[in-house]
């Protein structure tokens, strides 16, 4: 019994992530259009950003989008941060609240 696995060429495979990644197209819209598995188009893009991850060197000057961004997600986190420590001071709050009322009804 044969095999019944599609072959693609590199040249397809290129052109299909670069549908997604040029294109801002989502990976299952663009599955969906050329009749490729979504998971297999996932593995594609995946495997190029990676290698486009690897090629930026670390000592590069960031960019005004990376600084922008990144002062959101300074921001973002600051934010988290604070939310995170007024949570915990109202865990600690109602463990007293509970230790004092279960210390009242004995």
């Amino acid at each position: 019994m044969g095999s019944t696995r599609r072959r693609f060429t590199d040249e397809y495979k290129t052109q299909a992530v670069d549908f997604v990644l040029d294109g801002n197209r989502s990976i299952a819209e663009v599955a969906r259009n050329i009749g490729v598995h979504e998971m297999t188009l996932g593995k594609w893009v995946k495997k190029v950003r990676d290698e486009q991850r690897d090629q930026v060197p670390a000592d590069e000057p960031v960019t005004e989008s990376e600084r922008a961004e990144l002062a959101r997600l300074r921001g973002e986190l600051k934010d988290a941060n604070s939310t995170i420590a007024e949570l915990q001071m109202q865990v600690e709050f109602a463990k007293k609240v509970a230790t004092w009322f279960a210390k009242g009804k004995q």
